[in-house]
């Protein structure tokens, strides 16, 4: 169901790359409730809860919020530069097609507290690495990550390497590119 529901638009947002669009999925309210439910029930942590799910920005935001409320765990946004209004902690990474900051509030996450990362995609991994640094130096600790997709061939899972990392489907790549 996942996977026909996920458009592939070429050439954006530069030349080589396809990306894949999750707007027809989010549009199903079954599709999107079954996603929700697995990435929650995907989420194994050696039988403990999480404290925090993390929903990177934008659209890990869209599925991190309700599966923050099926945990019955906060919510904690993670933004692109220049979004947040109070003291925050900052991360550089790297897209498959640029460079780019995070930040997150300095109170988001406190020492100990364990924590789900929440994405659209797994692609190259810079995104999510840079997501658990940010976790990480606020002292909390990453139980899990979980993504709707996965683009295997770009190598992100190594960049996640000795973290648990939940996906609930893959697809190949015909050729480069293709999301965060």
């Amino acid at each position: 169901m996942v996977t026909d529901l996920v458009r592939e638009i070429p050439d954006w947002p530069q030349p080589g790359v396809i990306f894949r669009d999750i707007t027809p999925l989010l549009q199903d309210a079954v599709a999107f409730a079954t996603v929700i439910d697995a990435l929650s029930d995907s989420v194994t942590v050696a039988g403990q809860p999480v404290d925090r799910v993390v929903g990177v920005e934008a659209r890990g935001f869209v599925f991190g919020a309700p599966v923050a409320y099926r945990l019955g765990a906060g919510f904690v946004p993670v933004r692109k530069a220049g979004k947040l209004p109070w003291e925050i902690e900052r991360e550089e990474y790297v897209l498959e097609y640029g460079v780019d900051l995070l930040e997150i509030h300095r109170d988001a996450v406190h020492p100990g507290e364990r924590v789900l990362i929440v994405d659209d995609v797994l692609a190259t991994g810079g995104t999510a690495a840079a997501t658990v640094r940010l976790v990480e130096t606020l002292g909390g600790t990453v139980a899990a990550l979980a993504f709707v997709l996965e683009l295997p061939e770009l190598g992100g899972r190594a960049a996640l390497e000795g973290h648990q990392v939940e996906v609930l489907t893959s697809f190949t790549l015909a050729s480069s590119g293709g999301g965060e």
